[in-house]
């Protein structure tokens, strides 16, 4: 939980209002922190997501006036033991541990240690105060950081160039992941990787911040493009004015992937397999399906399908239906491009 209280003290996707929301939330963190309303009681109104997100752990939470206070006492009684990472989105949160304060406002990041006394305090004057939070293991920062225990309170103001990329990772962990926009748990890395880097990061995690930031970079466009392929909206200029990046920076972030055009490709392929094999587009037309894939022609489309998979389109469609017929469902994606790879090694 954002400031002081671990996610998994708090009821995930709930909002609660009034005393007896407040009297809840003290019961349940009675162990964790002391939490004091700044506005009456009746007025009072909290609301929490918990997400997993690859190997950490998102919360969300928008809350009216209020404190936690982490006390020595509550540090004695042990159970909590990680890092936040914490976006201020709207309102203000103030952080102090010992003679540590800092004081978050919208797109100030900032990387909290709850394994130490702290007060939090959240003020968004009459409305509410919302933070996301990327809640870490201390075994996985603790040994990013040359010093584990002063990193606290390490901020990064929301004009800083890491603030801005990282905020942009933010929300999208939130989401649904898309299939081809990179892995969450590389990306939850890196983000380790930057925060550790502007609190006092290790050799070689100094040494590997750009690595870092080419990691998130390269998520961010690749989600991008998976939420664009049907559209004109990832070419070379597009994405360059999108993300304000060189031509040179963009293909350098693509030579892994055999360069952009080849990525974008593959993308919008993978997209219409999935398109194929739904039980809801059973009925598209193929050259429908190839120009909302940016192909120039259904031939076109039809060559590159078979190049990649190995049969076309119509074939694929045929197999789905098939399948959908005699098991009632689909079989996963995984499963349909396992059954196509054993079918193809099998032929003479």
């Amino acid at each position: 939980m954002d400031g002081a209280v671990a996610n998994e003290s708090m009821p995930a996707n709930n909002g609660e209002r009034g005393s007896g929301a407040l009297a809840q939330l003290r019961a349940m963190t009675a162990d964790i922190c002391d939490v004091i309303a700044l506005t009456a009681e009746d007025d009072f109104h909290i609301t929490t997501a918990t997400i997993m997100a690859g190997n950490a752990v998102l919360v969300d939470t928008r809350a009216t006036d209020l404190e936690y206070d982490r006390t020595p006492a509550h540090i004695a009684r042990g159970g909590i033991d990680h890092y936040q990472i914490t976006l201020c989105v709207e309102g203000e949160m103030r952080f102090s541990s010992g003679r540590r304060e800092v004081t978050l406002r919208p797109g100030d990041i900032v990387l909290l240690d709850m394994a130490q006394p702290n007060r939090t305090v959240l003020r968004a004057s009459g409305g509410r105060t919302h933070l996301t939070t990327i809640i870490l293991q201390r075994a996985m920062l603790a040994p990013r950081l040359a010093h584990p225990d002063s990193a606290t309170a390490t901020l990064l103001p929301s004009d800083h160039p890491h603030a801005r990329l990282l905020a942009s990772h933010f929300a999208a962990l939130g989401l649904p992941p898309e299939p081809e926009a990179g892995n969450v748990e590389v990306t939850i890395e890196a983000i380790a990787d930057l925060m550790a880097a502007a609190a006092g990061g290790t050799a070689d995690i100094t040494a590997g911040v750009e690595r870092a930031e080419r990691q998130l970079h390269l998520a961010m466009i690749k989600r991008h493009i998976a939420n664009n392929l049907e559209t004109h909206a990832i070419t070379v200029e597009e994405l360059c004015h999108h993300f304000q990046i060189s031509r040179a920076t963009l293909y350098r972030l693509f030579e892994a992937d055999a360069g952009l055009a080849h990525y974008v490709r593959e993308q919008r392929l993978n997209l219409a397999f999935r398109r194929l094999i739904s039980p809801a587009a059973r009925d598209d037309r193929l050259i429908d399906l190839a120009v909302g894939m940016r192909f120039s022609s259904d031939s076109t489309f039809i060559r590159a399908f078979r190049r990649k998979f190995g049969l076309t389109p119509g074939q694929l469609r045929e197999l789905a239906d098939n399948w959908l017929n005699e098991t009632g469902a689909v079989p996963a994606i995984d499963t349909v491009l396992h059954q196509l790879a054993r079918r193809r090694t099998s032929q003479p």
